[in-house]
């Protein structure tokens, strides 16, 4: 039940087009504030709202500049990344799907029904 819990903390933190966009733009690499707010016109306040949540459910990790710790860098947490997309792709195996019937009562009178048509 864990790895349920997580997939709907994810997708819950990535639900929000705006986290969605800059997780998007993380994807491609290392960025700064300045850089993230060029390219989606967001306030450099909001991005810094936006990435403390994607940082707190771990996707995202920042590290100070080294000449200057006012610079802070963003990137995508790698092995988070690994982690979910295992989940991931255990919960949208297709191989869970099976051909089954309903076993509720009203179920079984209907496909009855449905079969002597």
């Amino acid at each position: 039940m864990d790895s349920f819990q997580e997939i709907k903390d994810l997708f819950h933190v990535l639900g929000n087009p705006n986290r969605l966009k800059l997780f998007n733009i993380l994807m491609t690499g290392v960025h700064c504030n300045c850089e993230l707010s060029d390219q989606t016109g967001m306030a450099i306040n909001l991005i810094s709202h936006h990435l403390k949540v994607l940082q707190a459910a771990g996707l995202v990790k920042s590290i100070r500049g080294d000449t200057d710790a006012r610079w802070i860098y963003y990137s995508v947490n790698e092995e988070k990344i690994k982690s979910v997309q295992t989940e991931i792709n255990a919960f949208f195996d297709p191989e869970r799907m099976i051909d089954r019937e309903p076993i509720c009562p009203p179920c079984k009178t209907k496909t009855k029904e449905t079969n002597n048509e």
